[in-house]
């Protein structure tokens, strides 16, 4: 249960990462946070029901002329 007024989202809802962190490991590169989601310093994370959200990375300019020419 969140004691946060008010209280943060669930592990699966769309802000889900906005909850409040519990434990910061920066040397280690996670996070946890208050509905039991660990978030990774690449972007990525895991859920409690330990769904994988693969990191969000950014499209290269590169990798866009690439995928146009294809």
């Amino acid at each position: 249960m969140c004691p946060h007024t008010p209280p943060c989202p669930t592990s699966d809802a769309t802000d889900a990462g906005a909850a409040h962190p519990v434990a910061v490991h920066f040397e280690q590169g996670w996070t946890l946070l208050c509905n039991a989601i660990v978030l990774f310093d690449d972007t990525g994370a895991i859920r409690p029901d330990l769904e994988v959200i693969p990191p969000r990375r950014a499209v290269t300019t590169t990798a866009r002329r690439e995928k146009a020419a294809a």
